[in-house]
């Protein structure tokens, strides 16, 4: 399982690499570029399974157990 995941912020274009909460969604993110606040956009659980490189931890398990899930719920 990967913990981290490079969020790209979808105003600015700044990426940023960041460590993903193994207990938690991360519904809310700070763009450190230019203090944009992501959200998940629809469908999707957290900020990074919306703008990272990598989905979040539950979504990796489900995968690699063949489950279709959302996390934290």
């Amino acid at each position: 399982m990967q913990l981290t995941s490079a969020l790209t912020c979808p105003k600015c274009g700044g990426v940023a690499t960041e460590t993903m909460p193994t207990n938690a969604c991360q519904f809310f993110y700070d763009c450190r570029h230019c203090a944009a606040v992501l959200r998940p956009l629809a469908g999707d659980c957290c900020v990074f399974c919306s703008f990272g490189d990598v989905p979040c931890p539950p979504i990796q398990e489900a995968k690699a157990n063949g489950r279709v899930a959302g996390c934290c719920g």
